[in-house]
């Protein structure tokens, strides 16, 4: 249920930000800029926590889950506040 969530969610942002770049809508080029900076932080992020675990022998699949913890964060706010930025 978790990855129908994520996929919907992940598919919302893409959507919402196509349809800001298409638009040519004012905050188009901030939200590419936000877009390209989230990206970087959320996996460096995923990085360092799956990083973490495995330095705790936590192994793959806790690392995993660690890791796509801040994934999973940032697609659902990106998802909260384009939706309302939309709507």
């Amino acid at each position: 249920m978790e990855a129908v969530r994520f996929t919907y969610e992940a598919q919302g942002v893409i959507s919402a930000r196509l349809m800001l770049f298409a638009t040519g809508a004012p905050q188009a080029a901030v939200e590419a800029e936000r877009m390209v900076s989230e990206k970087l932080a959320a996996f460096s992020e995923a990085h360092n926590a799956a990083e973490q675990a495995l330095a705790e022998g936590l192994g793959i699949y806790a690392a995993a889950e660690r890791a796509y913890a801040p994934l999973q964060r940032c697609v659902h706010d990106n998802n909260a506040r384009l939706f309302s930025l939309m709507h």
